[in-house]
């Protein structure tokens, strides 16, 4: 039972942690608080077409929290 609690974890993230996200993230975290898998996620950052704001900084991407938590509908 643990360890699909485990599993659980990894696909998505409780609101305490999204919480407590800084003022950007990484892609990878935008996509796990979304349930997106890698491929997808940086697919549509790429289009354009990412659900939230994205800002390309050089070869990577970070996503703006405020976005990510007003899609999710946690804003303050």
């Amino acid at each position: 039972m643990r360890e699909n609690q485990g599993l659980e974890r990894e696909h998505g993230m409780s609101r305490e942690e999204l919480l407590a996200l800084p003022v950007a993230v990484d892609l990878e975290t935008g996509n796990r608080a979304l349930g997106l898998g890698r491929s997808k996620g940086y697919e549509l950052a790429k289009r354009g077409q990412y659900p939230c704001k994205v800002l390309r900084l050089g070869n990577a991407y970070r996503v703006v929290t405020a976005d990510l938590l007003d899609l999710l509908g946690l804003a303050a």
